[in-house]
């Protein structure tokens, strides 16, 4: 089982700390989540930075909100770091739910699944290096991987699991083990039914802190701004595994459903979480 972390976005400065510590031990990628309206750093050009201080771990995207952005532009960004870091990008990509994000980037907020498989066509056909259309050449760098970074979808609508099989290399779960495993299945079935080889890479993402109370403060407090946009951030905070065990114990619960990968997702800044961390795996 690899396991990754999930950075926190409270204090971007510190992010080189937490990147270079990751890569240091025994975890396999670096997650960075996406809002547009928000106190948080941009994903891409963070992400970017965290690369160039690392030299073996991945750099995924949990998830991008990919209809907020420029179609071309964002192929040729993903090619980019993708290309520059030898092929260590793993790009997640969501639709989002907020409506503010969508306001701001004038998109409308009813049109983003119908946007979101516009743009992966569109993607998929400029990593191949093939035109924009038929007055406009292609778009380049060529990606690290032949076709494109390895894509990851989040969601859990149907049409968001299905659209793991038609454009995608696996599937990004934040959700507990009792509401992944039915995901899970969702997505083997859908990748079947579109007749893709091998099978869907599963990555599972649980919400830990690891420390004294001042940590599990910090978590706490952040997850609740953060999650309030829900409705119910009590009961997201009341998920949060906070002991050796528990994370244990759900790492177990996704290795015995099926996952090749789980995020560790930390909210609270202590870099120091790391190291628990790396000693409870």
């Amino acid at each position: 089982m690899n396991v990754g972390i999930g950075l926190p976005i409270g204090d971007p400065a510190t992010l080189l700390i937490w990147a270079q510590h990751a890569d240091a031990g025994p975890f396999s990628t670096l997650g960075l989540l996406d809002r547009l309206v928000y106190d948080n750093p941009e994903p891409l050009v963070a992400l970017a930075v965290l690369a160039g201080a690392t030299s073996r771990i991945r750099v995924q995207t949990e998830v991008l909100l990919a209809p907020l952005r420029d179609t071309a532009l964002l192929a040729k960004q993903a090619a980019t770091l993708d290309r520059m870091t030898g092929g260590r990008l793993v790009l997640g990509l969501g639709v989002g739910g907020r409506d503010d994000d969508h306001q701001v980037s004038g998109i409308d907020i009813r049109t983003r699944g119908r946007r979101l498989d516009e743009q992966m066509a569109l993607m998929c056909r400029l990593w191949w290096g093939e035109p924009y259309d038929a007055n406009t050449g292609p778009i380049g760098p060529a990606p690290a991987r032949p076709g494109g970074p390895e894509i990851l979808f989040g969601g859990f609508k149907p049409a968001a699991l299905e659209r793991v099989a038609r454009w995608g290399d696996g599937f990004l779960a934040a959700a507990p083990p009792s509401w992944a495993g039915a995901l899970f299945d969702t997505v083997r079935t859908f990748w079947k039914e579109y007749g893709r080889d091998g099978a869907p890479r599963l990555v599972a993402q649980v919400n830990v802190a690891l420390g004294p109370q001042d940590v599990l403060d910090d978590a706490r407090s952040r997850m609740h701004a953060y999650y309030a946009f829900t409705g119910m951030p009590d009961r997201m905070v009341a998920a949060l595994l906070t002991t050796p065990t528990e994370i244990r114990t759900a790492i177990t619960a996704f290795t015995d459903l099926g996952a090749d990968e789980v995020m560790l997702y930390c909210h609270a800044l202590d870099p120091s979480q790391l190291h628990r961390l790396a000693d409870t795996l």
